[in-house]
């Protein structure tokens, strides 16, 4: 049957439904939709291909003809589905849809196809195009073949929630730049697609900019700023200048993209000022802000400071480094193959990332539950939800606890919890003793406040940086830091996560006056992946 005369059918059933009335009715209404009594269908089992064929071709006809209902009723969730199709003509003024199959893929159920349409909107149109798929499915209780519903099918980037509409948009758009004036888009840093979106919905009238007409998504369940899909007119774009640089981004975009979920900030510690933000995957959740995960060893950075800070020991000081340390029933232990060093000191525990030494010096008075807390707000400015730096951010978690997790806090387990911009940060405030918080677009833009903390003591300080200097050339961090020039410092770190057989790896670092740190999910060791993205982004900005 081709594709206008089922339509056809289906039209005419609408039309005896909506003159019947009662039971009879919702009959025809819910078997349409799948949800109609069980045993309707008869059939089970997965679609054979003549039925995936011609529903797909079937949803396809109605979605061309702009007619939600019945493109909707083929679905397995009508009512939801025919409130985004009708959007898709009504609110984005969508039309002259075509819509073109490709060849089924191996699964037998799934169909990728093509939509070329048009949006027009105040006497001006754009074409449009975009690539999508659909999987048919039995319907539970009727035993029809079904298209299952995901917002998807109507554009790849929709999710539950979403909408499209065409209109003015939202806020002007900008034409963001680095901090010498360098273009900065999408295509040429795909890491930036949510930092920009976020910049314009929050600057764009700050700007100077006047607003186009887009279509876009727009998110109405997490408060995201509006996703612009294509500019049907031209506004005026405002120049918006951020902190960042065009070339150690580029060195971010492409270290990244060498590992799966890795993320990677670096930040210029004189001043505070972001210089790259990157992720891969490029789209989706910004982990390098907004992350909030185990940091493993690279901790060691906070708690070596507390342990100063508080007199327990110092650089030079006693650190035994044990096969084991036991913290009220808990037994930790140190990486595989690592030789115990009972006359070890601090700088040689830190530099071997050896865990016993920082669980057995976190009893000593006038240490408490809360001191790791308090070193990492009240030094480093962790932990207050109070950073702003343009966007939506994280600014890392050190909860006060007791019992076992006081001792994993110590080396970046239990419930710590940290981000790349957090341990970018870290170091910053380690190797100059001034926390600057951290932020992409300048607070006179639109005079917000800054985060401030009072950083640590020069005498602190003087020693985490000579202690992360001896890490990078003679300690774990050193196979990744190796060849790089300049004043340099590092620490490795990996985090075991439950359920995972790859630690997550872990690494911060600087050079001269630029601060690096990454995150590798299930990368292994902080050298392995972790360590070489630092590397190449601190080669680009030293």
């Amino acid at each position: 049957m081709g594709r206008g005369v089922k339509a056809a059918v289906i039209g005419g059933v609408c039309a005896v439904m909506l003159g019947g009335a009662g039971y009879g009715a919702y009959n025809v209404v819910s078997a349409l939709d799948g949800s109609g009594p069980a045993g309707a269908g008869g059939k089970s089992g997965p679609p054979d291909a003549d039925e995936v064929k011609e529903t797909a071709e079937d949803f396809f006809t109605a979605w061309e003809k702009g007619d939600a209902t019945a493109a909707a009723q083929l679905t397995d969730n009508a009512a939801v589905a025919r409130t985004l199709l009708a959007g898709y003509r009504d609110d984005a003024h969508i039309t002259d849809v075509s819509i073109t199959p490709g060849q089924t893929r191996p699964d037998g159920v799934s169909v990728p196809f093509t939509v070329k349409a048009k949006v027009s909107y105040d006497g001006a149109s754009k074409p449009l195009s975009y690539d999508s798929s659909l999987t048919v499915v039995r319907g539970a209780t009727t035993g029809r073949a079904l298209v299952d519903w995901d917002p998807a099918v109507v554009h790849p980037q929709l999710k539950a929630g979403d909408t499209l509409v065409t209109g003015e948009a939202a806020s002007p758009a900008v034409r963001a730049v680095d901090r010498d004036g360098k273009t900065l888009s999408v295509k040429a840093y795909p890491s930036l697609g949510t930092v920009l979106d976020q910049l314009r919905a929050k600057y764009g009238d700050k700007a100077g900019g006047t607003p186009g007409v887009e279509l876009a998504i727009r998110h109405t369940v997490d408060g995201a700023p509006d996703t612009s899909l294509l500019t049907v007119s031209e506004g005026r774009p405002g120049a918006l200048r951020t902190t960042l640089s065009a070339s150690v981004q580029a060195a971010a975009e492409k270290a990244v993209r060498r590992y799966d979920k890795s993320s990677v900030v670096a930040v210029k510690p004189s001043t505070g000022e972001v210089l790259a933000v990157a992720n891969n995957p490029a789209s989706g959740f910004d982990a390098a802000f907004q992350g909030k995960v185990a940091p493993g060893s690279t901790m060691k950075v906070i708690t070596a400071a507390m342990l100063i800070d508080n007199g327990v020991t110092t650089m030079n000081g006693p650190a035994p480094c044990d096969d084991e340390a036991v913290w009220q029933s808990q037994t930790f232990h140190n990486l595989t193959n690592m030789k115990p060093d009972p006359g070890a000191t601090l700088a040689d525990s830190f530099a071997r990332s050896c865990n016993t030494a920082f669980i057995k010096l976190i009893d000593e008075k006038p240490l408490s539950d809360a001191s790791l807390t308090e070193e990492a707000q009240e030094r480093f400015g962790l932990g207050r939800n109070n950073w702003k730096t343009g966007i939506v951010s994280a600014d890392g978690s050190v909860p006060a606890v007791a019992g076992p997790d006081r001792a994993a806090n110590a080396i970046g387990q239990g419930q710590v919890q940290m981000n790349p911009l957090n341990m970018a940060s870290v170091t910053a405030t380690a190797i100059t003793g001034t926390f600057r918080q951290p932020y992409l677009v300048s607070p006179k833009l639109d005079d917000r406040e800054l985060a401030t903390a009072k950083g640590l003591p020069p005498g602190t300080a003087a020693q985490l940086k000579q202690m992360m200097r001896r890490t990078a050339t003679q300690g774990t961090a050193a196979p990744a830091m190796s060849g790089l020039t300049g004043d340099i410092g590092a620490k490795a770190g990996s985090a075991e996560v439950d359920g995972q057989a790859v630690s997550d790896s872990w690494f911060t670092g600087f050079r001269n006056d630029v601060a690096a740190a990454a995150m590798t999910l299930e990368g292994g060791h902080g050298s392995d992946a972790a360590g070489p993205i630092v590397v190449d982004v601190l080669r680009a900005g030293g």
